[in-house]
């Protein structure tokens, strides 16, 4: 919009970066676990039924080097037997030991592919009630949120965050439970074969604990960092990409990158740090590893020479040393992970328990029939409490009525826009639609009476005839070519490859300027309202255009209450109230005529335009 009275953007490095410093922590991970976990609650039942499973299919994997060792012993005895001439190798009972092992790892492979395609189902459906409550809180949170917040850093919310919250939860929650589970079994099974053996193996455990706590407390910070900065990325490459024009008119394409540098440097440093805390873990838990390895494979030696355990019990106990590290390393692994998952998921909560609009009022009205009369009594308003933006506006519109809004840049005419269709709250003050002050009707109702064209046009990826029927959808295909007619759009659009089925691109530069705003008009006299409001509805169009379309909307708003605020003074002379603000009040108010014979500040603006014309 026009107006400079809008909420401040928020200030930080150029175009979006920079608003978080490097290292910042969650600011609270156990609550953010918590609260993901009461969310994902509606799925305990089949999230326990994974985590059975998951269970159930390492308990049969781990048994399984401990029936091998069964087969080890059992050669190794009837080799022992052969060369004393006392009998030979049993090879009947090897294959059933073989055969049943076999059998083992394949259901315990089913069981784990089973609780995969759960889990897997469970994740996306999770993601996909995160951005479905994203997109429904989109809709009830006030305007000063999004107008002081980068699209990119919003948008990162729906895509980054919630993408990696997915991907997360699919592999920590299965990989978690089959961690723990393999621990313990590996330790019940090697405290089976050999506590001596067990204990010496055990000393790593301190060790890969120490190094465990180190790693977490060292990656936590930059995980939290490069959700953050992933964020801006998307902000700075939005707005780039969306103002690319702008940026080669003015040459800036050299600050333009060094912008962006300078936050992908960030990006790029908390990245870096924190996937290599997280890769590090794997060769410092292999060589913890081995040392324990060797300490096992010598008392193992030893053992063995004593007739204590069989040689099958020291190469499986050494399986089970050697993967004894590997849960350790995967806990370690997925903690990591959840330190990601906790900086999204905050994100992500954070952005879910912002402030809403009030939906529907302690009092609500319905209105019926609305006809259309507004008034505004002594409002006052200011974006931030201190700074007063509307002084004390007054002003009473009868339905049907054509009223314009004009005055310098600055003057509140958008605010009083934004103030009547509820984007804002007045601070004091009433505004009332046929006697009944609107903040008594919930938003959607009143919302429902009012026909909008701005000055900055809004068309989505579609074809021309999705983009005007948005106005109405029921409207049939004749309904949409009449409203494009009386737009005078109907010629330009039969132009076009393929007419009213051409399909508009992402930001709908593949028409003119002028002729987007023709499309807006034309969605706008389709949504038929009863209040209709133009905020400098024909700025982008040629003078004959506009002639024609200012034709069109009187026939239009024949009887119906409209709005125009516009800063050319020639096209609202047929206007029945001109109201002239400065400063936030209105300094004049009458006909066209009766303003220009005070010869007072309308006269002096209407005046200015000619003579600098």
């Amino acid at each position: 919009m026009s107006e400079n009275n809008q909420t401040p953007r928020r200030k930080g490095p150029p175009m979006g970066g920079g608003r978080f410093a490097p290292g910042e922590k969650p600011k609270n991970f156990k609550g953010t676990i918590r609260k993901l976990t009461g969310y994902i609650g509606i799925y305990k039942i089949p999230i326990i039924i994974v985590m059975v499973l998951a269970a159930v299919a390492t308990v049969f994997s781990v048994a399984g080097p401990k029936i091998m060792a069964k087969a080890t012993n059992a050669l190794f005895d009837g080799l022992m037997r052969k060369i004393a001439g006392t009998g030979g190798i049993d090879f009947g009972y090897i294959g059933k030991i073989l055969l049943f092992t076999l059998g083992l790892y394949i259901f315990s492979s089913v069981v784990s592919f089973l609780q995969g395609w759960i889990m897997a189902g469970i994740s996306q459906k999770i993601s996909f009630r995160m951005r479905k409550d994203i997109s429904e809180k989109i809709g009830r949170m006030p305007m000063k949120y999004f107008e002081s917040r980068t699209y990119g850093e919003v948008l990162s919310r729906i895509t980054n965050d919630v993408d990696t919250l997915g991907m997360t939860l699919n592999q920590s929650i299965t990989q978690i439970i089959t961690s723990v589970a393999t621990l313990i079994g590996i330790l019940v099974m090697m405290l089976s074969i050999s506590p001596l053996m067990t204990l010496i193996s055990l000393v790593i455990l301190p060790v890969s604990g120490a190094l465990l706590s180190l790693v977490i407390k060292k990656s936590q910070k930059h995980f939290r960092t490069q959700q953050e900065y992933l964020g801006h990325i998307n902000g700075q490459v939005e707005e780039s990409y969306g103002g690319h024009t702008v940026i080669q008119a003015f040459n800036k394409e050299e600050e333009t990158v060094d912008d962006f540098c300078r936050t992908n440097d960030i990006l790029y440093k908390s990245a870096w740090k924190s996937q290599f805390l997280s890769g590090i873990m794997m060769p410092v838990m292999t060589f913890v590893g081995n040392m324990g390895y060797a300490g096992v494979a010598i008392s193992g030696g030893m053992l063995a020479i004593k007739g204590v355990i069989g040689i099958g019990d020291i190469q499986a106990f050494i399986q089970y040393v050697k993967q004894f590290t590997q849960p350790i390393q995967q806990i370690a692994q997925v903690i990591n992970q959840v330190q990601s998952m906790a900086a999204a998921a905050e994100r992500v909560f954070e952005f879910l328990d912002e402030e809403e609009e009030e939906q529907e009022p302690s009092d609500p009205v319905q209105l019926d029939n609305v006809k259309g009369n507004v008034s505004f009594s002594h409002v006052s308003f200011g974006y931030v409490p201190d700074k007063i933006v509307i002084g004390d506006f007054s002003a009473e519109v009868s339905a049907g009525q054509k009223i314009a809004i004009v005055g310098p840049t600055g003057a509140g005419k958008t605010t009083m826009v934004k103030l009547l269709m509820r984007f804002y709250d007045v601070n004091s003050g009433t505004i009332s639609l046929d006697s009944t002050d609107i903040r008594r009707i919930p938003r959607r109702k009143l919302r429902e009476n009012f026909g909008m064209v701005l000055q900055d046009t809004w068309l989505f990826n579609g074809t021309i005839m999705e983009n005007i029927r948005y106005g109405r959808l029921d409207a049939t295909d004749e309904e949409v070519i009449a409203a494009a007619k009386a737009a005078h759009a109907h010629h330009f659009i039969k132009s076009l490859p393929n007419g009213y089925n051409m399909v508009l691109n992402e930001d709908a530069s593949n028409v003119s300027q002028g002729q987007k705003q023709l499309l807006t008009i034309a969605r706008a006299i389709l949504a038929d309202s009863k209040v209709m409001i133009l905020d400098e509805a024909t700025s982008s169009v040629d003078t004959r255009t506009e002639s024609l379309i200012q034709d069109a909307m009187d026939r239009l708003m024949s009887g119906r209450t409209s709005f125009i605020i516009a800063h050319r003074l020639s096209t609202i002379r047929n206007a029945d109230l001109i109201l002239v603000m400065r400063d936030g009040d209105i300094v004049e108010q009458g006909a066209h005529d009766e303003l220009l014979a005070r010869n007072g500040f309308y006269a002096q603006l209407y005046n200015s335009q000619f003579e600098s014309a």
